[in-house]
């Protein structure tokens, strides 16, 4: 067998090439990310109406003088004015601070569409993803028999057993809302669980619990605050159409939905009472679309810096 010679060990000199101008400044992830979102302009006119919205929805309906059940007959159907901003409806309750108490309506729906979504499509859908195999096939036919039924026969049911209101417009949520959420989560942990880093998590000793949770469950952050941003907006919807059709909240609260509702018999006479609430559910669902579409590019990785 041939010698190799002791010189080809020899350890070679150290380089003393700079290298600093062939790599570019290491910036976290969570920067970047901000750093995105902020130059899209759309987006952040979009979080900026949001936080407007909510300050308005907080604060609004407590430093007005009026109360969104107050009524005065002799103020019917009142114009927008210095006294009335936004007029006044079919009985003379102030539109305006009822526009505001609908805006609480409706961001306590979307705050509890993004909860459910959090806890029971994250946790169903990734239990589903990382188990597969009989059980994945059973726990997705599951939602797909859920997904098959209408979200209204889940309302009109409920109303006969709960009653109408907003606790039926909750559960129905709960019911459904998860759905989406589920799938999406799914699809990203069945992409991510035989990367490499989940094999070397497993041969370090590292359980299911730890590896679904602290390796994988992160990687999805992207999607999952992306499907939360865009099913809100949905859910606003949703329960300003189901108000509309008398299936949503009890008079006297008001609520966007029930407030056009209430609009339409007068529309041609008195069209402040209709315009206002429409223009309230439009401004808010594009403004959680414009945030959610810059989300979206913000989140995604492969975008240049």
């Amino acid at each position: 067998m041939r010698e190799i010679p002791k010189e080809k060990f020899d350890p070679l000199p150290e380089r003393s090439k700079d290298l600093s101008g062939v790599t570019g400044p290491a910036a976290a992830y969570r920067g970047n990310t901000w750093r995105r979102l902020r130059q899209n302009k759309m987006a952040m006119l979009g979080l900026y109406t949001i936080i407007l919205i909510i300050i308005l929805a907080v604060w609004g309906p407590v430093l007005s003088p009026y109360s969104y059940s107050d009524q005065h007959l002799d103020q019917q159907g009142l114009g927008p004015g210095s006294e009335h901003w936004f007029g006044t409806d079919s009985l003379g309750r102030d539109l305006f601070v009822r526009v505001l108490y609908g805006a609480r309506i409706s961001l306590a729906v979307g705050l509890a569409a993004s909860l459910i979504n959090l806890t029971v499509g994250v946790l169903y859908g990734s239990i589903a993803g990382f188990a597969g195999g009989r059980v994945d096939d059973v726990m997705m036919r599951v939602v797909d028999m859920l997904y098959s039924i209408p979200l209204v026969l889940y309302v009109i049911l409920l109303m006969v057993v709960v009653g109408p209101g907003l606790k039926s417009i909750f559960i129905a949520l709960g019911l459904v809302y998860w759905l989406e959420m589920a799938r999406v989560v799914r699809a990203q942990i069945l992409s991510l669980k035989e990367q490499e880093f989940v094999i070397a998590a497993r041969a370090l000793g590292a359980g299911r619990a730890r590896i679904l949770f602290r390796h994988l469950l992160p990687h999805c952050m992207g999607p999952i605050i992306i499907t939360v941003t865009m099913n809100i907006p949905l859910a606003i919807f949703t329960e300003a159409f189901l108000s509309f059709l008398g299936l949503g909240v009890a008079v006297p609260m008001a609520s966007w939905g029930m407030l056009a509702s209430d609009a339409l018999p007068a529309v041609r006479s008195h069209p402040h009472m209709l315009f206002f609430p429409a223009m309230a559910i439009s401004i808010t669902i594009l403004a959680f679309n414009f945030l959610g579409d810059g989300l979206r590019d913000a989140l995604d990785p492969r975008l240049p810096e």
